[in-house]
């Protein structure tokens, strides 16, 4: 019987995955980590050894207190300044007490720093670069949530770590940069527990409004859940998980945190790259919870954009892994839809507001 099911299987996959392509980006089409309009110029000029398109940006984000938008800046430009840094260099010359340039180059230590085996020690390190960002951040949240990062790799204590979190919610009570930090920090990766994060999440979400970032938090604490825990055998939470036999994370909360993922992404027009993240996250979270048609309609809705997280933990390539994983889903869909039923294209589907 098992054998006829999967030739069964087989059989409704091949006939219907096909129609459920219907409104996906085609493969070739999809973008990693594409730079917005505001970003990609000043990429370009870096590229090209300019930093002046960097600094203007980040020196308009810091004005008109953009701090989400801020904040991906900051991190785009030291990811590009890892591999391609003498753009960076030109402008700590220029301008070595320019704020923007001194958080890029913080946003690059720390980055390398966590890569190190010695990490810890690496990231104690650059307590002197830290300490004037954040003194002299004013009503800026992003050197606050770098330094909630650093305090976390650098397994400073909790008196510490809420420090440093009370002074970031007084720049930004709802920064989503800044929540990330601390879910991470309260996660059972670290120095919490899945309960802690899911709790802390879900109040953030409660508080923040409509349209913000912060509705997302439940869905990263699910991946935060969802992930193996270094030296346990604890596994994914497949379907069954949340049943009084079944061990790992909370399935149960996991679905209520992608069902309020599902209401923020719906608020967006599909294709927007501002949400694309947390489509990428959410997408992610479903497919592990075999939650395949919901699945599918976040990578519809996701459009060309794919992120490097989720997909890149692990080590993996994260655009083969993005692809990857939308072809498994949309054969999994297929294989549950009756044979000569009519697989209904779900891709695309997305709100009427954009950005």
């Amino acid at each position: 019987m098992s054998f006829l099911r999967a030739l069964l299987g087989a059989a409704r996959s091949a006939r219907h995955a096909p129609r459920l392509a219907e409104g996906l980006t085609p493969d070739d089409d999809v973008l990693l980590d594409a730079p917005d309009g505001r970003l990609a110029p000043a990429l370009v000029a870096a590229a090209l050894g300019d930093p002046e398109p960097a600094a203007k940006l980040l020196a308009t984000t810091r004005d008109a207190g953009e701090w989400e938008d801020r904040d991906r800046y900051v991190g785009r430009l030291a990811t590009f300044a890892y591999s391609r840094g003498e753009w960076l260099d030109r402008w700590r010359e220029a301008a070595p007490g320019d704020p923007d340039a001194l958080l890029v180059s913080a946003q690059l230590a720390v980055g390398r720093a966590w890569e190190s085996p010695a990490r810890a020690e690496r990231l104690r390190e650059l307590d002197p670069l830290l300490r004037p960002l954040v003194e002299g951040s004013g009503r800026d949240p992003v050197p606050w949530r770098l330094a909630l990062d650093h305090a976390r790799g650098a397994h400073a204590g909790h008196t510490v770590f809420e420090g440093l979190w009370e002074q970031a919610l007084l720049r930004s009570p709802h920064h989503y940069g800044c929540h990330v930090a601390a879910l991470k920090y309260l996660s059972a990766q670290w120095y919490g527990s899945d309960r802690a994060a899911f709790d802390f999440a879900e109040q953030a979400a409660d508080d923040a409004a409509p349209d913000s970032l912060a509705r997302i938090l439940p869905v990263r604490a699910a991946y935060e859940a969802l992930r193996p825990l270094p030296g346990t055998g604890r596994a994914a939470a497949g379907p069954d998980a949340g049943r009084p036999d079944a061990g790992g994370p909370d399935g149960a909360r996991i679905d209520r945190a992608a069902d309020r993922g599902r209401a923020l992404s719906a608020r967006f027009a599909a294709g927007d790259p501002w949400p694309a993240e947390a489509r990428n996250l959410l997408a992610y979270v479903l497919v592990e919870r075999g939650r395949w048609e919901d699945a599918l309609a976040e990578f519809g809705r996701a459009g060309p954009y794919a992120t490097s997280f989720p997909w890149a933990a692990g080590g993996h390539d994260p655009l083969r892994r993005f692809l990857a994983t939308r072809d498994r889903t949309r054969a999994e869909l297929g294989r549950r839809t009756p044979l000569y039923g009519r697989a209904r294209p779900i891709a695309g589907r997305g709100g009427p507001h954009g950005r």
